[in-house]
């Protein structure tokens, strides 16, 4: 039996309502999956519709598996038999049984993300192309965009024009799809495409399943795409019953292919839509969901709706400014610590970013606090490709150690190939001396002027190792490796950002530590890289804001809002479009929060935008009633309103408290002795094998021992 007394009035319209075309707009925890399956429960109960006949789509297994349940928990035996599956799987079923049609066998095979590099490999080394001349992710975005586009591999290569990049690319694709048919394989983007074009030119067919639905529902309707949206209309032919829910307000997916267009103009393709709004949220208190509804306004592409709880008010969003990226992490870290204390669990706590690189701070802190947290769907900073790449051209510098050298000697490509790494690896182990030394002593005869050349750059990075900041040797080893120029010519923006962030981190770090070596950065980073226990069962959670879409948590802090950074300076490039899905992304993050939302930007200079930093207009565009600023600077317009360096100002946050003397406690280095001081710079030290430290009086690792230190 349904229990439609547990629908709020506007839920219940949209389970009961009979227009045979419906759009529901779902907000943000408006309850949409509840009233999906208790849509198809009324279907099945009160109009005694046969459930084989109802059709529900998803967009994961997850999603479809939990409506199968919610239905046979509402209706038992009598709920079972509506298809609820994802679209492939959909497009799977018809496909095994029409598929002969197109010329394959029923037992075709479905090609995974495995199987396609496996043919890309093939057709690499069948046409000499390197994979970091063109990545794999290039090769197959290139090969779904022809098919989308309806280019066949002999009009790919039309395209070309003579181009060699496009040529390999087209060469690719022509054996790609070779592969394919010899295994008569089909990928994930064929399923789709298969089956529309299976009902394009096989009406019958096309009848057959469409009489088969008398009632289509779509779920997460914001994020399909055209080629979908036309399989959804395709199968609606006969009966012509379609229920969609979703909220243009997250449409955060159109680099994927979904257009926020098919759920705002659906009204337009079927005149005789009807939409219900549901605009009760049973997920967030009333300041969150005004501030977010706020936001959310200033986009043009949407249909309108305001969002309101039964919660209360609760916390006024709070956003804190903060010096630089270190505070902003220190800040986060201490609130989270103090959550704890009153009862939250770390679990209940949620770090969004725009971008990967923006977890680098926030990673540190929880470390030296010796907090555990996870990466929701991503890889810690300091275990990410390129940074360990660029962290082992710095040890090559200082201790040319063997695993430094084999990671970085063909990276970027210098024609070194895997036999000529495994001979130099026997030289040195002959000759008891590291493979830097084999190569720089000559030992090795092959490839020799790349060798001497690989090590005269070294040898001129050592040279210039203490005449130049270590900022400024970071990037020469990055112009003079070819490095920053590889990931340049390939695109590969989140990976640039990366690099860019580990400059942020070397420049901070010889900030705080004024006389520190490269050695010492090494040091300290390899105790960043002594993993945190990935497994405890109460850690706090970092993730992309893509990757929270779905999620919800009591307590939610979005970082780096800073204008291009958050709203990222890429998509402020394309104009409105690219901006009111930054916006859309911002109200996401904002809807992730059950009881209290913090905003934080930071007022220091970012060599990933290259600028000082100002405050994001997905700030400054919440209504004033619902946020509380924090130590917000006002007027910031300039580099010149920026403090970009905080020793500039570190005497005047911590003037006289230190004297020689001083025990003092780091979070890396632990207990010291204040030797000496000059100005607002500490020399402390520390036990073994940490010794003498400088560091900046105001930096917030450091902190005087007290009393409560002894209990």
């Amino acid at each position: 039996m349904v229990k439609y007394s547990q629908l709020n009035d506007a839920q219940k319209e949209a389970v009961i309502d009979e227009a045979k075309h419906l759009r529901i707009i779902a907000g943000a925890g408006s309850g949409k999956t509840r009233v999906l399956t208790m849509r198809i429960a009324y279907l099945i109960e009160k109009k005694g519709v046969n459930p084989r006949n109802i059709l529900a789509i998803t967009f994961t297994n997850k999603a479809a598996n939990e409506m199968k349940k919610r239905i046979i928990e509402m209706l038992g035996k009598e709920g079972d038999g509506a298809f609820i599956s994802t679209i492939h799987s959909l497009c799977m079923r018809i496909l095994k049984e029409e598929i002969e049609v197109m010329g394959y066998p029923r037992n075709f095979t479905v090609v995974d993300a495995d199987d396609q590099k496996q043919i890309l490999k093939e057709a690499y080394k069948e046409y000499k192309i390197e994979k970091s001349d063109l990545p794999y992710s290039v090769a197959l975005d290139y090969i779904a965009n022809c098919k989308y586009m309806d280019v066949d591999p002999a009009e790919a290569m039309k395209q070309t024009y003579g181009e060699i990049k496009l040529i390999e690319k087209a060469r690719v694709y022509e054996y790609y799809q070779k592969r394919l048919g010899q295994v008569y394989g089909l990928d994930f983007d064929d399923l789709i495409l298969w089956t529309t074009r299976l009902f394009k030119k096989n009406p019958d067919v096309l009848k057959k399943w469409s009489s088969k639905f008398h009632y289509i529902h779509v779920d997460e309707f914001q994020d399909i795409d055209k080629e979908q949206y036309l399989l959804i209309r395709q199968l609606s032919t006969v009966h012509d019953n379609i229920y969609v829910v979703g909220d243009p307000d997250q449409t955060i997916y159109t680099w994927r292919g979904a257009d926020i267009n098919i759920i705002v103009g659906f009204d337009k393709d079927f005149k005789d839509t009807k939409t219900i709004v549901l605009n009760q949220n049973y997920r967030s208190t009333n300041n969150i969901l005004s501030g977010a509804n706020s936001l959310i306004k200033n986009n043009k592409a949407r249909v309108p709706k305001d969002l309101f709880s039964t919660k209360g008010d609760g916390d006024k969003i709070i956003h804190k400014t903060l010096l630089d990226e270190n505070r902003e992490a220190n800040y986060i870290v201490e609130e989270a610590m103090k959550l704890k204390k009153k009862g939250y669990d770390y679990e209940d706590i949620a770090v969004l970013y725009r971008s990967n690189y923006l977890s680098r701070e926030v990673e540190k802190v929880l470390i030296e606090n010796r907090i555990p947290y996870v990466i929701y769907g991503g890889i810690r900073f300091y275990e990410r490709m390129e940074v360990k790449d660029i962290l082992s051209y710095l040890r090559l510098i200082v201790t040319g150690d063997d695993l430094a050298f084999q990671r970085v000697i063909n990276q970027p490509k210098r024609g070194i190939g895997t036999k000529s790494v495994d001979a130099i690896f026997r030289a040195a182990q002959s000759e008891g001396v590291s493979m830097y030394e084999v190569i720089k002593k000559g030992l090795f005869g092959k490839n020799q002027n790349t060798l001497d050349k690989f090590v005269a750059m070294v040898e001129k990075w050592r040279n210039d190792l203490n005449d130049l900041s270590l900022e400024m040797l970071l990037n020469e080893v990055l112009d003079d490796s070819g490095y920053r120029a590889m990931l340049e010519k390939d695109n590969e923006t989140e990976r640039l950002e990366n690099v860019k962030s580990l400059i942020d981190d070397i420049k901070e770090y010889q900030e705080f530590y004024p006389e520190s070596t490269l050695e010492d950065y090494l040091q300290m980073i390899s105790l960043y890289t002594d993993k945190v226990n990935d497994n405890a069962a109460d850690a706090l959670n970092l993730m992309t804001i893509h990757a929270a879409k779905g999620l919800e948590f009591p307590i939610v802090f979005v970082i780096g809002l800073s204008e291009g950074i958050f709203p990222s300076e890429k998509t402020l490039l394309e104009g409105t479009k690219g901006l009111e899905e930054e916006r859309r992304l911002a109200y996401v993050a904002y809807t992730r929060a059950k009881e209290r939302l913090t905003l934080t930007e930071t007022s220091s200079f970012s060599y990933v935008i290259g600028s000082a930093k100002l405050p994001s207009r997905f700030i400054n565009e919440i209504d004033e009633e619902y946020i509380e600023h924090v130590d917000r600077k006002e007027k910031r317009s300039s580099v010149f309103d920026v403090d970009i360096f905080p020793s500039d100002r570190a005497a005047d946050e911590t003037g006289e408290d230190y004297r020689n003397g001083d025990i003092v406690i780091h979070k890396i280095f632990g207990e010291g002795v204040v030797i000496g001081i000059d100005g607002n710079v500490l020399s402390i030290a520390f036990s073994h094998p940490h010794g003498v430290k400088k560091i900046l009086s105001s930096h917030p690792s450091i902190r005087k021992k007290t009393g409560n230190d002894y209990n």
